[in-house]
């Protein structure tokens, strides 16, 4: 049985006179575990920026690089890049003073408050990556239907047998689908990795509650 439930148990089992001890040591063991949630979802945000960072160092090869100079995109990549990166680290930042905040806040009512704001936090961090990635794409097909040779060729080969409108209604279907399966694998990859640590966070703001009243 959790620990908490056992202490919840215990707690009711005991005489009016002992609610305020029960209370106080419910509100440690929530505090602690919120505390600790906090903690890992600054890792992993630390984590992910470091794996990513990392990915990009060795990816970036000369064929990369040539890639962004045929599509026109070098400049606005390391725009993007840079300014992709300042953002994320913003959300470290907010996350790391989330768990300061949390770590000494000395009451219910504060303590519920600081949950409102790292749950709504995350759930900015993770609709800011689905939308920079969609920006990304749009950005990335868009360039490489216009610029790249290989794609060029295979228009003029297609559309000899087939309508030009045809053709583009079918295109745009095609990078879609292949946007929207990479979106949703992203969101599953955070549903995942962050899902579980804000269920568990809710669970404990829901708890405070019930002492809060």
């Amino acid at each position: 049985m959790d620990e908490l439930e056992i202490l919840k148990r215990d707690w009711k089992n005991k005489e009016n006179s002992f609610n305020q001890v029960g209370e106080k040591q419910i509100y440690r063991m929530l505090h602690k575990r919120s505390s600790s949630i906090v903690k890992w979802i600054l890792i992993i945000s630390i984590l992910e920026i470091l794996f990513w960072s990392v990915l990009n160092f060795f990816t970036s090869d000369e064929k990369y690089l040539k890639t962004l100079e045929m599509y026109h995109l070098k400049t606005a990549m390391s725009i993007i890049s840079f300014f992709n990166y300042a953002v994320i680290a913003c959300f470290i930042y907010l996350f790391y003073k989330n768990y300061k905040t949390i770590n000494t806040t000395d009451s219910v009512k504060s303590l519920m408050k600081n949950i409102i704001n790292t749950r709504q936090m995350v759930k900015y961090y993770v609709w800011y990556n689905l939308g920079m990635t969609f920006v990304l794409l749009i950005l990335v097909f868009t360039f490489q239907f216009i610029y790249d040779p290989n794609i060029q060729k295979l228009v003029d080969q297609v559309t000899q047998n087939m309508n030009e409108t045809t053709f583009y209604v079918i295109a745009f279907l095609f990078y879609a689908v292949v946007s929207f399966v990479f979106l949703f694998l992203i969101w599953l990859f955070y549903r995942l990795l962050y899902g579980i640590l804000l269920k568990r966070l809710l669970s404990n703001y829901n708890e405070l509650k019930k002492i809060d009243l």
